[in-house]
């Protein structure tokens, strides 16, 4: 008589349940580090399986959007602090490597952080022109109360003196 297998007591990978917390650890590892797949590994899921519930849920889409931001920030934030300092690159027959600066790249990433950070400004704002010209009518209007409260005050002169009446 044949001896038969034990059961199995695993689903299949294709029908594998992903982790119970799953989504929370995919959007941390997403934001880290900017990668999808290294994402996935972390969780304990398919990529397959994000990317579906991407497409059907609205609010995982949201969480994706800004997670993917934060890493693409902080991949930004390590690329401009390798380039403020330089990377050390080996000089032949020298002991000491030559610290090297990307200025190109440096002045090509300045240029998209200038544009994307006056953009995140404007979305936090959210102010419209008339809103800004009230701000700052409001400051110059403290400004001037300032300045006429630092101001001494009025001595009085007799009447003659004033007018050089005697």
């Amino acid at each position: 008589m044949a001896k038969q297998s034990p059961p199995r007591r695993h689903a299949p990978v294709g029908d594998k349940t992903p982790p119970r917390n799953w989504r929370k650890a995919f959007l941390a590892e997403l934001a880290a580090t900017s990668n999808v797949a290294a994402s996935a590994r972390k969780a304990g899921i398919a990529t397959s399986r994000a990317y579906d519930l991407r497409r059907s849920d609205p609010e995982f889409y949201r969480e994706w959007q800004v997670a993917l931001c934060e890493g693409y920030d902080h991949l930004e934030m390590s690329l401009l602090q390798r380039l403020r300092e330089g990377e050390i690159k080996p000089a032949s027959g020298v002991r000491r490597g030559t610290r090297v600066f990307d200025n190109a790249t440096a002045l090509r990433l300045l240029a998209a952080h200038r544009e994307s950070a006056a953009c995140q400004r404007a979305i936090h704002q959210n102010r419209n022109s008339e809103a800004i010209l009230d701000a700052i009518n409001a400051k110059i209007e403290k400004m001037r109360e300032r300045s006429l409260k630092a101001l001494p005050a009025p001595q009085d002169e007799p009447a003659g003196d004033a007018h050089g009446d005697q």
